[in-house]
Formats: C-alpha cells, structure tokens, sequence
C-alpha cells in the first residue's frame, strides 16, 4: 500500500526518487533503538553524514494492518480515513525529503509539513470527486478546521505545526476556488507542480498572495 501511495505522489507531482518507500520502512524496534526524542504513530527518521542522508520510516504495525484490511483504493471512510492520512503524511515525507536530496537542497520541518497538509487535501480530493466543490470544502473543514496536536509537542514544534496547517487551509481554500470550482483539474495539476518545487519562502509568499 505504501509503495502505491508513493507512486501516486510521484506521478502527480512529476518527480522520480528512484528508491522504493518500502526498503526505507522501519518497525518499532528499529525506530526505539535510534533514541528520538518523541515516538508519534508516524515518523520519518533523518540522519545526515558529510556526503549522504540516511532515512527510515516508521509506521504504527496497527495502522499498516488496518490499511490492508481496509484498502483506502477502494474507498476511504471512518474505519481507514484517520490511518489513511497518517500513511500518506509519511510517504510524503519521505518522497519529499529523498526530491530534495536529489537537488542538493536543505529541507526544514516546517516544508515536509506543510508539503504532507497540502498532499493530504489533494490526495483525498482526487480519490474521491476532483471536480466536486461540496467534497472539496468538506476536505478543508476535516483537514484544516479543528485541527488536534499530540500532546507531548514542545512550543516550538506546536507552533510549526500550526502554521504548516494555516497555511496548508489557505492554499486549500485557492486550489477549490481557482480550480476545483471551475472544473479546471490539469491547471490544477500544474499549480501543484509548479508549488512543489519552490523553496518554502517561495511557497509560503505564493500562498501570501494567493489568500
């Protein structure tokens, strides 16, 4: 399933990693014994040397499993809808992370989050009714609208997660009004992939002017 996800990030946004998610996958152990800081049910874990960048992916084993058994290919609903968002936030990290790689460009929390935000409204948008302005803002309101932060976030990190999210809904609101609306799905696409290749300053002015 996650090397689905992954294939499906890459041809809407055009990219190629030229890696497979699922060799990069870690379980829990793997992940516990690396000592980070927080355990969340989703992390990519990053690792830079002098001239590479290690990655592992930790899923939760319950997610994974209920995603098998509820393949979200076949519709999404209350019994995968929550894990389904929880799996794509990770692969699109880490196909985020490998993109940026490849062009020898530095990438900060706050662009792997905002990226995963925006992906998440896409992704589920197109899965469903692309074209279709009542599934669109009811997206937004359930993605963006009463957003929940774990509890054992610092400040700092709460803060980066509140902006990723309202700048995530803003951008939300400018793809359902210029595109989604009008029915304009491969100028949509083409936003889309002209934003994932900005730097985050570039990003986060577009959305500016955008709103």
């Amino acid at each position: 399933m996650l090397g689905r996800v992954q294939r499906g990030i890459e041809e809407m946004y055009r990219v190629a990693t030229g890696v497979d998610v699922q060799d990069f996958v870690v379980n829990e152990q793997a992940r516990d014994n690396l000592g980070p800081s927080r355990r969340p049910r989703e992390q990519l874990l990053i690792h830079e040397g002098d001239d590479e960048v290690a990655l592992g992916l930790f899923i939760d084993a319950q997610v994974l499993a209920n995603l098998e058994q509820h393949d979200p290919g076949r519709g999404l609903g209350e019994h995968n809808f929550g894990d389904f968002l929880l799996a794509l936030e990770g692969v699109s990290h880490f196909v985020y992370a490998v993109f940026c790689a490849n062009h020898a460009r530095a990438v900060s929390a706050l662009e792997l989050e905002l990226q995963a935000e925006v992906d998440k409204y896409v992704t589920c948008l197109l899965m469903s009714e692309p074209g279709s302005t009542r599934v669109s803002a009811a997206l937004r309101r359930r993605l963006f609208s009463e957003p929940s932060y774990e509890l054992d976030l610092d400040a700092d990190e709460a803060l980066r997660y509140q902006v990723a999210n309202d700048n995530a809904r803003r951008y939300a609101t400018y793809l359902e009004t210029r595109f989604v609306t009008p029915r304009r799905l491969p100028a949509m696409l083409t936003e889309l992939r002209r934003f994932y290749r900005r730097s985050l300053p570039a990003k986060l002015e577009a959305i500016a002017r955008a709103a």
